[in-house]
This record gives structure tokens, C-alpha cells and sequence, in this order.
């Protein structure tokens, strides 16, 4: 895991990351997500979906299902790490309390299958997937732990002390 060394201490970037700017566009953009989703499926889907033949109907209250519990899980990721921006939890607190996130959880079936689903429900389901991605990425980067630190040494001791068995003789 990368470290920055500042005044002498180790700091690491995950720790950080919570209060960076890039957590707060994905945390916005996840959230707007969820919201969109929410809507279209309480409007436009609603309307779409009872003109669609009866096996399309079926991939489709499948994949809004689907898609439903994946956009929970995120939120539910995004929010844990935005109560550690808040101060409200500890990054070990959020890592403990993760586990019960399923970042893996719904993913969509195949593409022959959604290509036969409204365009925006399409749209939704792609983007979320790419939303889920981004997120398990972060989520290997922040959580994972940092590999033991090997003291070794100053690298130049080794020519220090040629040079010094040089001069002495």
C-alpha cells in the first residue's frame, strides 16, 4: 500500500481518501445514481416494463431487482466511508462493519439478455456496473493491509565502509 512520509511519520493514502475531493464526486455521483434509478423505476421503467412481452418482462423485474440490490450495496459502502470522513467511525470501525456489504452481490446476467431491455434501463444497469467496479477497486486499496515495513538500512552504509576501508589503509 502506498505511504507518504510526512514530518517523520507514516501516513497512509487510504486514510486520506475519505476526505479527498475524488471520494466526494464518487459518493455524489453514486448517490445521484441510486436517486435516478429510484425514479425511473417508479416512472418511466413502471410504464415501459408493462409494454414488454411477457419473457422480456420477466428479464426485466430480474435485472431492476438485480440492479436495485447492487446500487444498495454500494450506498451502503459509500455511506460507511463518508460517516469516516464525518468523523463518526474509524477507518477500522468501517472495515469491520464492510463485511457485511456485498460489493460482488447482483451482478447482471448476460448481455444477449439485457440488450432485449429498455435502452435507460440498459443505461442504468451499465452504469452502476461501472460505479461497482470503481468501488471495488477502491475498496481493495483502502482495506487491504499494508505489508510489513523490512527495515533495510541505509543502502549506502555498504559503500560508506569501502570507502572508509580505503582511506584508512
Amino acid at each position: 500500500m502506498e505511504r507518504l512520509q510526512a514530518d517523520g511519520a507514516l501516513v497512509q493514502l487510504s486514510e486520506r481518501f475519505t476526505n479527498s475531493a475524488a471520494f466526494g464526486v464518487l459518493f455524489r455521483e453514486g448517490m445521484d445514481l441510486v436517486e435516478e434509478t429510484a425514479a425511473y423505476l417508479d416512472g418511466a421503467g413502471r410504464t415501459e416494463a408493462k409494454a414488454l412481452d411477457r419473457a422480456v418482462s420477466l428479464t426485466y423485474a430480474t435485472e431492476s431487482m438485480r440492479l436495485t440490490t447492487r446500487l444498495m450495496q454500494l450506498a451502503s459502502w459509500l455511506l460507511l466511508h463518508r460517516a469516516v470522513k464525518e468523523g463518526e467511525m474509524t477507518l477500522v470501525q468501517a472495515n469491520r462493519e464492510k463485511t457485511k456489504v456485498k460489493l460482488s452481490a447482483a451482478d447482471p446476467g448476460p448481455a444477449d439478455t439485457i440488450e432485449k431491455l429498455p435502452s435507460q434501463l440498459q443505461d442504468l444497469i451499465h452504469r452502476s456496473m461501472s460505479l461497482q467496479t470503481r468501488v471495488r477497486r477502491l475498496d481493495t486499496t483502502i482495506h487491504t493491509p499494508p505489508a510489513e515495513h523490512i527495515a533495510i538500512g541505509n543502502p549506502l552504509v555498504p559503500h560508506l565502509n569501502a570507502l572508509k576501508a580505503a582511506f584508512e589503509r
